[in-house]
């Protein structure tokens, strides 16, 4: 409770109502910042009427949104409400705060400088391995909401799809008993197996390594073949991005074979 910040416990001082997802966790934080204003549920599982009164109210009341954990938004239903309030033309502002996805880069010492947002995988072993082959050459850091009960499979599914790549788990961040676990994804999957991890958990994957400079031969039969279908150019073009190559130098090398 102590990360809430002072503008943060005024906005909820003076709202003229909060939404929020469940009342019993809210006027814990409510009481903590010294609010007394009413709550209105909003969450999942709200009709779309709930939405369109809030956003009506919006034209003369201050409507604050607040979320159970963390920031409003992040893998959380508030993104329906600012829309539509913006199409509607009401006036949003947001109070910077806690988010356990950034929390847990700073936690994790991988690479901060590009980084994807996954929030939660699927649950299901086929679905969450295509997920994970969509982003498995993406030279960033991954970031991943997980459960506890599944941290294990989905931990060894990235170390079949994205290999044994760095990783850090950060758990229940700044609670009592936050924890930062940091291995390969390999040694985290076994942690994981001996002792399921509970509470709030962020998983963490750095990027892919370097790749390894292709072959003279690769790049000469990845451009024979991209030549049939394609212009010197376009052929160029697919195979540096393909192979990490350089497009000048494949480009002459395209014109050299298409010659030949």
């Amino acid at each position: 409770m102590s990360d809430l910040s002072p503008r943060a416990a005024s906005i909820l001082q003076g709202a003229d109502v909060i939404a929020v997802e469940d009342s019993r966790v809210s006027a814990k934080l409510l009481r903590h910042a010294g609010s007394d204003r009413p709550m209105i549920p909003y969450h999942d599982h709200s009709n779309e009427q709930v939405r369109v009164r809030l956003v009506d109210r919006m034209a003369t009341e201050a409507v604050a949104l607040l979320s159970d954990a963390g920031t409003p938004l992040i893998s959380d239903p508030g993104y329906k409400l600012v829309r539509d309030a913006r199409a509607a033309g009401r006036a949003v502002t947001t109070i910077p705060g806690p988010c356990a996805a950034i929390a847990a880069i700073t936690l994790s010492g991988l690479p901060s400088d590009r980084f994807l947002f996954m929030g939660f995988l699927p649950a299901k072993t086929k679905a969450r391995t295509d997920t994970l082959t969509e982003v498995a050459g993406l030279r960033a850091t991954l970031v991943f909401y997980e459960s506890g009960p599944r941290c294990a499979a989905s931990l060894a599914d990235m170390t079949a799809v994205l290999g044994d790549r760095p990783a850090a788990l950060c758990r229940e961040i700044s609670k009592a008993y936050e924890e930062t676990l940091t291995g390969t994804l390999t040694e985290l999957a076994a942690a994981c197996t001996q002792k399921e991890p509970r509470g709030e958990i962020v998983l963490v994957v750095g990027p892919p390594g370097e790749r390894a400079a292709p072959e003279a031969d690769e790049i000469d039969a990845a451009l024979r073949e991209a030549l049939e279908r394609l212009t010197v150019s376009q052929a160029a073009g697919e195979v540096a991005r393909a192979l990490g190559a350089d497009r000048k130098a494949l480009y002459a090398r395209a014109m050299e074979l298409k010659g030949k």
